[in-house]
């Protein structure tokens, strides 16, 4: 590796391979492993509320059933987030593993870590809420102080979609926060270096990565910045530090900066 080069590294939903993940005792973990940053997903449930829940239905990553959006908070958060997965020790009380994670907690934990932290959050789309999303998150970011952000602040806080929309209307209510267009196929120009209109970091998959071998020189050449996801395995991370990447972020954070360490 390039001598003083060292990308920023994010515990993607809180390193989901160790631990349960969007858990509360998933993002601590990934904090005292010494990740730079964390990465989560946010929904509106049915009263109003961001929690971070990345897939629409709870099947998946709890013992409930249905869409996040046709639930209120005080439903949710009945369901045990934690005990589906392997990395889950069930024989003890760990109320940071089981239960739903609010963004207003995950920021409140974030902002008591008493260290620098960079959060990455994505809004997901399609949503029955549509812009409603981005106002209540530029709302909490408000209230945490976030939403003008001064580099010499601790927490710095970053939006990603998918949703070129979703973008522009975190660029229109808070232009001072970064924003990161997020890449599994590649749209028309996209290739070429340009991002749509409120975008201002890249953030290809990193099998769109390998597909497309020109893509992360292209956005180097037209001074964007670039963060990866997810990157898990090894000969990942050896492309994406080829391309010098601004950001790996990976379920495997505490082997991301192991390797980098030995760099």
């Amino acid at each position: 590796m390039t001598s003083g080069y060292r990308p920023l590294v994010f515990a993607h939903r809180g390193g989901a391979d160790a631990l349960p993940e969007h858990t509360l005792g998933a993002y601590l973990r990934a904090l005292e492993d010494g990740v730079d940053g964390l990465e989560c997903d946010v929904r509106l449930t049915r009263d109003g509320h961001l929690v971070c829940v990345h897939d629409r239905r709870l099947n998946r990553t709890s013992n409930g059933k249905g869409l996040v959006s046709r639930r209120t908070l005080a439903q949710l958060d009945e369901f045990n987030y934690g005990s589906w997965h392997p990395g889950y020790p069930a024989d003890e009380e760990l109320p940071d593993l089981s239960r739903l994670l609010t963004l207003e907690r995950l920021l409140e934990a974030v902002v008591d870590s008493g260290r620098p932290v960079r959060l990455l959050i994505e809004t997901k789309h399609p949503s029955r809420y549509g812009a409603e999303v981005e106002r209540r998150l530029v709302r909490m970011l408000r209230r945490f102080g976030l939403a003008e952000p001064k580099p010499d602040d601790p927490v710095q806080v970053t939006v990603m979609s998918f949703a070129a929309l979703a973008l522009r209307r975190i660029r229109a209510q808070a232009p001072g926060v970064p924003t990161v267009y997020l890449l599994e196929l590649l749209p028309p120009g996209v290739g070429k270096g340009k991002l749509p209109f409120g975008a201002r970091i890249a953030g290809p998959g990193v099998d769109l990565v390998r597909s497309r071998p020109g893509l992360l020189p292209a956005m180097r050449a037209a001074g964007h910045r670039t963060y990866v996801w997810t990157v898990n395995e090894p000969d990942d991370l050896e492309l994406v530090l080829q391309h010098r990447v601004d950001g790996v972020i990976s379920d495997r954070p505490k082997f991301v900066l192991e390797r980098l360490a030995q760099m």
